[in-house]
């Protein structure tokens, strides 16, 4: 009996201590960072593979002078192709033709705007473009990444091969909290292995779906998707979502060409209601007003941006109407109605759909257009233009 008794005391003592260890020795996540979702830019959606040291500089001077910096962007991150090789002792080495000044001092003029600096590496053997990836590595690229400034790592899963997704992404964060620099932890896995249940403790982001594609509701064959089908995949991922741990649907495409403004203006609206990372995805030195006029709306942006950490969520689904509401921090709630459909619509929202009492009077805010619409009894509802969204904060008096 006392034998029986002693193994089972074990069975439950044993983890526990095991889960005791972990947290002494720092296995948690604990940076710090991204205590509201990130805010920059990342070369990728725009550029791809043609990245080099003028485009990023420009790139940096131009979130100053558009005033995307005073709206909350910080990181001027470099995707894939920055890197070329390793040396004869292992350390990743920067395209010198692209890169001729390196990495240290590219990071030292993001530096002196005000801004931080970010770059990308895969937990593969190679990156998804073919360039050295991490494995194996991890260490010595995070001491490399810290000596140069790094900020922000984002870190795919191409050509991970049998790679285990937890041990492979445990393995870059302990490298990076051992390298003694606070770096901003992107998780790209693609949502492949369902990083929002295991990857709280291990990154500061991860990515939840395929890439993101410039076109409404697409579908391409590799996995690629528009931003109306990202969005119906973060459905009952809010409650992951947290201060230092987001859910990321991916990128902006916001001013790549490939939707209307009124598309735009809904991706915005939705990647906010959702707490999402905005990582700028065009080219800021030379968009239009109209584009610069969407990404450095303030009140839009405040929604995001809201210290309480809430995810929004989907209240309401009338097929190709659909209303989203987040909680924010000053009790009110920001509220998108989105039409998917290609003619305009009415939608409708009620007070107790977003947990406000049925008959009370309610002040509404229209964060685009920037005016107080007056007071609203039990429910408000707006004319909502094809494939696109009014978004709204609602505080009951």
């Amino acid at each position: 009996m006392k034998k029986r008794f002693l193994l089972k005391a074990s069975l439950i003592l044993i983890p526990i201590l095991l889960l005791l260890i972990s947290f002494k020795e720092g296995w948690v996540l604990d940076n710090g960072l991204a205590l509201t979702p990130p805010m920059g830019w990342n070369s990728w959606n725009k550029f791809g593979c043609n990245v080099n040291e003028s485009l990023i500089k420009e790139t940096a001077a131009a979130l100053v002078r558009t005033g995307m910096k005073d709206a909350g962007y910080q990181y001027v991150v470099i995707d894939d192709c920055w890197q070329i090789a390793r040396d004869d002792k292992g350390n990743i080495i920067a395209d010198p033709k692209r890169f001729p000044s390196g990495m240290k001092a590219l990071a030292d003029y993001v530096h002196s705007l005000g801004l931080k600096f970010g770059l990308y590496s895969d937990a593969g053997t190679k990156t998804c473009q073919g360039r050295p990836g991490s494995f194996g590595y991890e260490l010595q690229d995070a001491r490399q990444y810290a000596a140069w400034g790094v900020d922000y790592l984002k870190y795919d899963w191409c050509n991970h091969g049998s790679q285990d997704s937890i041990s492979s992404y445990t393995a870059m964060r302990d490298a990076l909290k051992q390298a003694g620099r606070p770096i901003v932890f992107s998780i790209c896995e693609w949502g492949s292995t369902k990083p929002w249940l295991w990857a709280k403790d291990i990154g500061n982001l991860w990515r939840t779906t395929e890439d993101i594609q410039d076109c409404w509701e697409c579908r391409r064959d590799w996995g690629g998707m528009g931003f109306p089908r990202i969005l119906d995949l973060q459905v009952g991922l809010e409650v992951y979502a947290g201060p230092g741990h987001w859910n990321d649907p991916d990128m902006l495409e916001v001013g790549n060409g490939g939707l209307t403004l009124i598309e735009y203006r809904a991706h915005f609206s939705l990647w906010c209601i959702l707490a999402a990372p905005l990582m700028a995805g065009n080219d800021i030195r030379t968009m239009a007003p109209e584009i610069a006029a969407i990404l450095t709306n303030k009140e839009v942006i405040a929604v995001d941006q809201d210290t309480l950490g809430k995810q929004g969520r989907k209240v309401r689904d009338d097929g190709d109407c659909e209303v989203w509401a987040k909680q924010l921090a000053d009790g009110s709630q920001a509220v998108v109605l989105f039409n998917r459909s290609g003619a305009e619509a009415r939608i409708p929202v009620n007070w107790t759909e977003i947990g406000f009492p049925a008959k009370s009077d309610a002040p509404v805010r229209d964060l685009w257009k920037k005016a107080d619409l007056g007071l609203f009894k039990g429910s408000y509802a707006a004319p909502v233009p094809a494939h696109g969204a009014v978004m709204i904060k609602v505080r009951p008096k």
